[in-house]
């Protein structure tokens, strides 16, 4: 995944329940990689074997809502959420 992700934006699913946005309740996000620098692997330049977490941007409003694990899943609009 390059900086900006090309993808169409996704409706996200956490541990199976739909995702709304915390600030305008929109429910479309685009995606990205977003890396948890520490100040100490940065001073030896290992910036880049920090962890990293899933950042999803609600196209509405731009908030940024960042998960940690695997609970995460995206869907394509056009087909809804999954039957529950």
């Amino acid at each position: 995944m390059g900086l900006f992700s090309n993808r169409a934006p996704s409706l996200a699913t956490v541990a199976g329940r739909p995702l709304r946005c915390l600030i305008c309740q929109g429910n479309l996000f685009t995606d990205r990689e977003i890396k948890m620098n520490t100040s100490g692997m940065e001073f030896f330049d290992l910036g880049w074997a920090n962890r990293s977490s899933l950042g999803l941007i609600c196209t509405s409003c731009g908030y940024v809502h960042e998960f940690l694990g695997d609970g995460i899943q995206l869907w394509d609009p056009s087909g809804g959420y999954p039957a529950q």
